[in-house]
């Protein structure tokens, strides 16, 4: 459909991308888990992209995992604590960058949009309904 030679120009690629309002970005990721019922899947050698479409984030991991049986402890344990302990001494578990998202977008106060994103359970795009 789009002519042989392995497809598209990575520039084309791009640009029609961004004419759709499909925006890219390479996250410079150290290490990436995913975890199951059954086992943790530790990407540490890992490409990450993120892609944002109509206020929707789509995460792209590229690697080969380690697959270990959950529960082994490790940083991940450690930083899911973190999360948890954080969300019950009342701290906001929605990211900053977010707020500032929301914010300049509606052109309301952070404190406005943090209430939004948290009302929204963080999902953008019905912040920005929200408030707008």
């Amino acid at each position: 459909m789009f002519g042989g030679g392995g497809g598209l120009d990575p520039r084309k690629m791009k640009q029609m991308m961004k004419q759709m309002g499909i925006e890219v970005t390479e996250i410079d990721a150290e290490e990436v888990v995913v975890r199951t019922a059954d086992e943790e899947l530790v990407f540490t050698d890992v490409d990450v992209q993120r892609m944002d479409a109509q206020g929707q984030a789509t995460y792209q991991i590229v690697g080969e995992p380690e697959s270990r049986p959950r529960g082994e402890g490790g940083a991940a344990d450690e930083t899911a604590g973190a999360v948890e302990e954080a969300e019950t001494e009342g701290e906001s578990a929605i990211p900053d960058a977010d707020v500032e998202i929301v914010a300049q977008r509606t052109g309301a106060t952070e404190e406005e949009a943090r209430a939004a994103l948290e009302a929204e359970d963080g999902d953008l795009a019905a912040a920005v309904s929200r408030l707008e």
